[in-house]
This record gives C-alpha cells, structure tokens and sequence, in this order.
C-alpha cells in the first residue's frame, strides 16, 4: 500500500519529494492545491475502493504522506 500511495502522490504533486520525505507537509509546501486534493481522493478510492467525503476531509490529518497512508490503513480496518 505504501508505495502505491506514495506513486499516486508522486504523479499528483508532480515530485518525487513525497516519497524521499514521508513527513513532508504537502499543504505547507504548496505541493497540493485544493484541486489536487480532490483529484488525490478520487484517485485514492477509485484505488483502493474506499470513500473518503470531501466533508471529513481535515487537511492536518492528511497532510503528509505518512498521514495520508495512515488514514487509509485505518480506514481499511
């Protein structure tokens, strides 16, 4: 699962920071807008056939790839 986050994030971010950096703050960084956010979403259910709502989306819970591959660990049970 890690890796293929990291390659989602990789082609999203148009860096291969995410995955030399997995504490990096892609928000701080300005690596991801509010439109690439979305398209990571989409990307991360269409995936690993999850949902994610936009509505409970909390951008300091997803903010590093770290974050992000532990929020999809625990949604997955």
């Amino acid at each position: 699962m890690n890796e293929e986050v990291l390659t989602i994030l990789e082609e999203i971010t148009g860096t291969d920071e995410v995955k030399n950096n997995l504490d990096i703050d892609i928000f701080a960084e300005n690596l991801l807008d509010s439109l690439g956010t979305i398209q990571l979403l989409v990307e991360l259910e269409d995936h690993f056939q999850i949902s994610i709502p936009v509505s409970e989306f909390d951008r300091k819970q997803w903010s590093t790839p770290r974050k992000i591959i532990q929020q999809l660990k625990d949604s997955q049970g």
